[in-house]
């Protein structure tokens, strides 16, 4: 489930506020979206997961509640809240909902070229 209204500039909002949980989904809310990357708000209820991907750039994961499993070439980490990793670009990664959690996921499209 997406919602792609970003969040409003120049107001002062709070992070674990603006995406809630949705029974048996993964909701994904666009803070920022630009050519050069985007910053995304993402909610996962427990058991839920986002499918293997690779991605042509790096992707800056940071847990803002609760905890997750990420598997970066198919080495698992734990995260918690407060806790970040940076998933590098061209690695399989899958992102797991043990339980349920609330992310910001940052990914930076320039630099590659």
């Amino acid at each position: 489930m997406e919602n792609n209204i970003e969040v409003e500039k120049s107001k002062v909002f709070i992070i674990v506020e603006i995406i809630e949980y949705i029974p048996n989904a993964v909701v994904i809310k666009t803070i920022i979206k630009k050519t050069t990357g985007n910053v995304t708000a993402v909610s996962f209820d427990s058991g839920e997961n986002l499918t293997e991907k690779t991605l042509p750039f790096d992707t800056f994961i940071q847990i803002i509640e609760g905890r997750a499993e990420i598997l970066i070439d198919g080495n698992s980490q734990t995260l918690e809240t407060g806790q970040a990793i940076i998933i590098p670009a061209h690695s399989k990664n899958v992102i797991k909902a043990n339980e349920r959690f609330k992310m910001i996921s940052t990914i930076i499209k320039s630099g590659y070229e």
